[in-house]
């Protein structure tokens, strides 16, 4: 065997792009089967779409349409009513990886990265050969269309027939074809992704023609736009000591004791001064980027052994319980629903969060199966649903964790919706793809406690439906009864044997009150239905 000098191995050697990376690595941006990958590029442009509409503080109207063009190829395109983009940004928005208006921002938002809406572009380059079209329109009179296609080597964007154009509109609309994906109308497709769309964005509407020409909408529940989430500074719980060391070197602040108030929340003179009295070791008069990591360790084992406020909910807005009501009424229609939501949280990076739950019973909530009913799990982040990756995201392992049971609840069997929401500043995502939460353990707790708590609200009304039924049992089996125990006593006393059916109703309605109301409400709602059909009846 001839050994090579480390010359001639590193001739080899060479840098690329995050594109380039990303071209021989679609899977990690959800581009991993024909079905997934159309829901990715449906999801990866409504998302900026709601985004922006919210920002510019306008209700959402959005469009989706999906026209075949051939085996598995299809021409997908969404337009929406937000305020557009600028001409010099259309490039860096649309084809530039990890270039975007999110990722360095401390506050919530749906897009995080800024690869989705250029992963597309990729994605179609790589499977038609064929630039993306786009129409941003401002609303002023002025806008333009143009083809947008991303140079790999370079991470580039290259835009193509770019026209001016005149017109009131306002809005953008991406249109691409796609090679390589696939439309199916099952739980993982692109109906359903936009139906949970809907449901947790309930100020959005969503129009889509599916590839059939099949026109649905999904109409606005609530005509009044979120509250918009405000950038805030990271809370001092969950930081590591490499967080610590990485805000200190690019801070300003002439002392570390000026550093942690001017880049932490809830931290005044006071708690930097019960700090030092903690880490003693630490001489809080040094310049934050003269910090070593013993110096952060000492630190962030003080910050863990003090109290804090709660963190600054400004930077996180939840869906919301009563919009979460309206929404799952509109969608699900449920017999019965427990919304619950909690109060922030912190994990890893001081990063604050909020967990909404819900379990929504009966209507069309759950699953419907050739033997009855099951129960179905509703992922959400950031109001985004979540498809697929279900066995390795957090909702899933909190929700598996759980006795149902205990609740009254058979998950297997029952028409049991359970909804969770979680809405932070960053999810941490188990990929790039975006589609499972990762199980950090506070927000896995956090998770699991939401859904406990409202799970009991639907255990009070469950184990209420069984009592009744229970009681209906009894009294239908005892009132059998009655008739002929009646007619007995009446002829051995005498008495009005119509009296005696009375008194001994009244005596076993006493015992089972419940079971005798629903008898009342069920008779009334024979003698409605059939007067209404003997009046139906006379007219004619």
């Amino acid at each position: 065997m001839v050994e090579l000098k480390a010359e001639e191995i590193f001739k080899e050697f060479r840098q690329h792009s995050v594109a380039e990376f990303f071209k021989k690595n679609r899977q990690m941006l959800g581009y991993s089967g024909m079905t997934r990958s159309l829901v990715t590029i449906v999801h990866e442009y409504v998302t900026n779409s709601l985004d922006a509409c919210e920002e510019a503080g306008i209700l959402p109207d959005i469009e989706v349409r999906i026209t075949e063009a051939g085996e598995n190829r299809y021409r997908v395109m969404v337009s929406d009513n937000g305020p557009g983009i600028p001409k010099n940004y259309i490039g860096k928005v649309l084809a530039t990886i990890l270039a975007g208006t999110k990722f360095h921002r401390y506050m919530q938002q749906r897009g995080q990265q800024g690869i989705g809406g250029s992963g597309c572009t990729l994605f179609s380059q790589i499977t038609t050969g064929k630039p993306i079209a786009a129409t941003s329109m401002t609303g002023t009179g002025k806008g333009y269309t143009c083809t947008i296609s991303l140079d790999t080597v370079h991470n580039k964007p290259v835009i193509g027939d770019y026209k001016e154009l005149d017109g009131l509109k306002r809005g953008l609309t991406i249109e691409g074809e796609f090679a390589e994906i696939k439309y199916e109308n099952s739980d993982h497709g692109v109906y359903e992704y936009l139906r949970r769309t809907a449901l947790s964005n309930p100020h959005a509407q969503i129009k889509f023609t599916d590839p059939t020409g099949q026109e649905y909408a999904f109409l606005r529940a609530i005509e009044a736009m979120p509250l918009r989430p405000k950038a805030i500074k990271p809370h001092p719980l969950g930081l590591t000591v490499n967080d610590l060391i990485d805000f200190a070197q690019v801070s300003e602040s002439r002392k570390l004791s000026s550093f942690m108030t001017d880049t932490f929340s809830r931290f005044s003179q006071d708690k930097v001064n019960e700090i030092a009295g903690i880490a003693t070791s630490v001489n809080m008069g040094k310049a934050p980027k003269d910090i070593t990591w013993d110096d952060a360790e000492a630190l962030i084992k003080a910050f863990k052994s003090v109290k804090w406020i709660a963190p600054d909910a400004t930077s996180v807005i939840p869906i919301g319980e009563e919009q979460v009501k309206i929404a799952m009424k509109n969608i699900l229609n449920p017999e019965f629903m427990n919304v619950v939501e909690r109060k922030p949280k912190v994990f890893r990076g001081g990063v604050p969060f909020i967990v909404e739950a819900a379990v929504a019973y009966g209507g069309n909530a759950g699953k419907k199966t050739d033997e009855g009913y099951e129960g179905n799990l509703l992922r959400f982040a950031n109001r985004v649903p979540l498809l697929f990756d279900s066995g390795t995201c957090a909702i899933t392992a909190a929700s598996k964790n759980m006795d149902w049971k205990r609740y009254n609840i058979d998950i297997e069997a029952q028409p049991i919706s359970i909804f969770v929401n979680v809405s932070s500043v960053y999810i941490p995502y188990s990929g790039v793809g975006k589609e499972a939460i990762s199980q950090e353990s506070e927000v896995v707790d956090e998770i699991k406690l939401a859904i406990m708590e409202a799970a009991r609200g639907v255990q009070r009304y469950i184990s209420g439906k069984l009592q009744v039924s229970h009681e209906t049992s009894k009294y239908k089996t005892i009132i059998r009864y009655t008739e002929q125990l009646s007619k007995d006593l009446s002829d051995l006393t005498g008495e009005d044997r119509e009296a005696i059916d009375r008194s001994l109703e009244k005596l076993v309605a006493k015992h089972y009150p419940k079971a005798y109301v629903g008898e009342e409400e069920e008779a009334i709602e024979k003698s409605e239905d059939t007067s209404g059909e003997s009046d139906e009846g006379g007219e004619n």
